[in-house]
């Protein structure tokens, strides 16, 4: 896919210096593999870097000086993706072997229990532990329980771009029955963390199809959000490597399906909060801004056509 992410501010007054941070750039993975990328800033910034934050997600930093009523960011990319593939043994173990602060000394369990914390934009929310009682029944496997849970939230709950906002909290969704994407990956981890199971968010891009017969609209796509759970290792695994830490089971409780190779991962981290697209600091007599995103994910070769999972 070449994913070309454009975010344009306005102003009505000139902004003398602004600050920005972005996560921007795909990770490279081992069913995705980035072949190229770029990130434009206009106006030309006078400092720019690049680094990994905590998580090993690609940060990008600028800092643009001219005076300016418009700042645009561009990112391009171009990415391969596979179906992430699994170890069936560890799908199959019991979900509570996947909440690793009740378990600290268990291969890979240090590396998850930041994901099995309560965090401010993912706090345990009255009623998410209830909610996710039915899924989570005693013993049950991992993939097993926690598809049934993106299940039942993907039928109980609407998608509405109109019932939360970017700082609507689990509560929110909650009462409100219905949210976007951010908010369906937000509450599924409050009702997993809440039973200690560790799990991420994830922020990218889901290629779109249009309908039979329609046209590609070009910027019509959007970022997307889901999460991946931990899956501990299994004790074959650590024979063949010792280190293994386990692996992620990347779901997707809006579309109600396991991310494939349709979904370009860009950055992971507790919550959106960790990882928005982009986030800064400017200096400004401006009253009024408009921020305006345009997104497009294009294959750059026609995909095979595949059942619906």
């Amino acid at each position: 896919y070449r994913v070309t992410h454009r975010t344009t501010y306005t102003y009505d007054d000139d902004v003398t210096v602004s600050f920005g941070v972005g996560h921007l750039v795909p990770r490279s993975l081992p069913w995705q593999r980035v072949v190229s990328q770029q990130l434009r800033v206009s106006p030309d910034p006078g400092d720019t870097d690049h680094d990994q934050d905590c998580y090993g997600n690609a940060v990008s930093y600028f800092q643009v000086t001219a005076p300016h009523t418009v700042l645009e960011i561009e990112a391009v990319s171009e990415v391969e993706v596979s179906v992430p593939t699994y170890d069936e043994a560890g799908l199959g173990a019991a979900w509570e072997t996947a909440c690793p602060i009740l378990a600290p000394r268990a291969p890979g369990a240090w590396r998850a229990c930041d994901f099995a914390l309560a965090t401010p934009g993912v706090d345990h929310a009255r009623g998410a532990r209830e909610y996710a009682a039915p899924s989570l029944t005693p013993g049950r496997p991992i993939a097993e329980a926690v598809s049934d849970l993106m299940h039942r939230i993907h039928t109980d709950f609407d998608y509405d771009k109109t019932a939360t906002t970017v700082t609507s909290t689990v509560a929110d969704t909650l009462v409100q029955r219905a949210g976007v994407c951010q908010d369906f990956a937000h509450l599924a981890l409050a009702c997993l963390r809440s039973h200690g199971v560790a799990a991420r968010y994830v922020s990218g891009y889901l290629a779109t199809q249009p309908p039979p017969g329609r046209e590609r609209v070009v910027g019509a796509d959007a970022s997307h959000a889901w999460l991946a759970v931990w899956v501990p290792p299994t004790a074959a695994a650590l024979a063949a490597h010792p280190s293994a830490a386990g692996e992620w089971l990347a779901i997707d409780p809006t579309n109600d399906q396991w991310a494939n190779d349709r979904y370009v991962t860009v950055a992971w981290g507790r919550g959106y909060g960790d990882v928005p697209p982009l986030r800064g600091i400017i200096f400004t007599e401006a009253t009024t801004s408009a921020l305006r995103v345009s997104v497009d994910v294009a294959p750059l070769d026609p995909p095979e056509v595949r059942a619906p999972r």
